[in-house]
């Protein structure tokens, strides 16, 4: 296992390579002038000042970025600075990217761990007993709603929820971090602490109801593939409770592809919702990087980007540990 895991890290670097090279290339060649943008706007702000020109500022940001170069020199000069922790200044938030990224990451964190929790504890229970229950009102019932929460897209949920609990009810803010009443020179740490837990509800139950749906229709399906192997017709042929036969014998050989989706989502804690934190106006990574797309804020791109990747990698790594976890037939000779 040991040399297993060493050799997958080994092909994993190889891969974020590439994978670098690659957005590096795709960014590198944007047809929109997002360094002279910048340029121009700092050009404009510093004016006054006696600050530097417009070309002084494009030349700059060039040789900064490695944008003076060819693409493979560029991507190299990035790459070094980049293994050193070096992702440069972000031109949206106006502070180093690594600096930005503390102090968005945890919001994402806590929001992307409630929602994976809810998951999990309700997909997966439900999937089994729609699967033990083929074809009842239970199995209809179940199927129906992973059905609608594969379907509908994030914005409705949202929105909805938004409809419901924000407009009609009034229950919740429509956005943000704070209530609008919310003052921080007064507020102690516990009541900062339940306003912002107030405002991760809606994003939470969006997050939850959007991924149930296909993690309920694996489990069923996966339950329903193992509950017909001759081995569990033996089992129950030899008196075992159905119990046993159920959570000892089906359900953990149902674990293995149930663990590729889980292995995937790990990642995910620390990646954030994009969507989701974009319309809740959640100060999350996602929310983060949405915007620094849209403005061009190429160094935070790049540094996401990054992370995405490494998290990705991460997230396939684990997943082929945890097979031989679950299973033990699984062996890496």
């Amino acid at each position: 296992m040991f040399k297993f895991i060493v050799k997958r890290l080994l092909l994993s670097v190889v891969i974020f390579f590439f994978a670098m090279f690659i957005i590096y290339t795709l960014i590198y060649c944007l047809p929109s002038g997002y360094v002279e943008n910048t340029a121009r706007e700092l050009s404009s702000a510093t004016a006054k000042s006696g600050g530097k020109t417009y070309k002084e500022w494009v030349d700059q940001l060039n040789k900064e970025y490695g944008m003076d170069k060819n693409v493979v020199e560029g991507y190299f000069s990035w790459l070094w600075k980049a293994v050193q922790g070096k992702f440069g200044t972000s031109w949206k938030w106006n502070m180093p990217c690594t600096e930005k990224f503390s102090k968005v990451i945890w919001n994402s964190f806590f929001l992307g761990l409630v929602a994976l929790f809810f998951e999990v504890i309700i997909a997966i229970p439900l999937g089994v007993i729609a699967a033990r229950k083929q074809y009842s009102v239970t199995d209809y019932t179940v199927t129906c709603i992973s059905l609608i929460g594969i379907s509908l897209p994030t914005f409705f949920v949202a929105s909805l929820l938004k409809l419901v609990f924000v407009v009609r009810l009034g229950w919740f803010d429509i956005s943000g971090m704070h209530s609008r009443n919310f003052i921080a020179a007064n507020a102690t740490w516990w009541s900062s602490t339940l306003d912002i837990a107030k405002h991760f509800v809606l994003p939470a139950l969006t997050l939850i109801f959007v991924s149930i749906g296909g993690l309920m229709r694996y489990t069923r399906t996966n339950m329903l593939e193992v509950l017909n192997a001759d081995y569990i017709r033996t089992a129950r042929a030899k008196g075992l409770p159905e119990r046993k036969v159920i959570g000892r014998h089906a359900f953990r050989n149902t674990l293995i592809p149930i663990v590729t989706i889980l292995g995937g989502s790990l990642p995910g804690l620390f990646s954030g919702a994009l969507i989701t934190e974009t319309l809740f106006a959640l100060d999350g990574i996602g929310y983060a990087s949405y915007y620094s797309m849209t403005g061009g804020d190429i160094p935070f791109t790049m540094f996401y980007l990054s992370f995405m990747s490494i998290l990705t990698l991460l997230g396939n790594l684990i997943a082929d540990i945890l097979y031989a976890v679950v299973d033990p037939r699984v062996r890496v000779n």
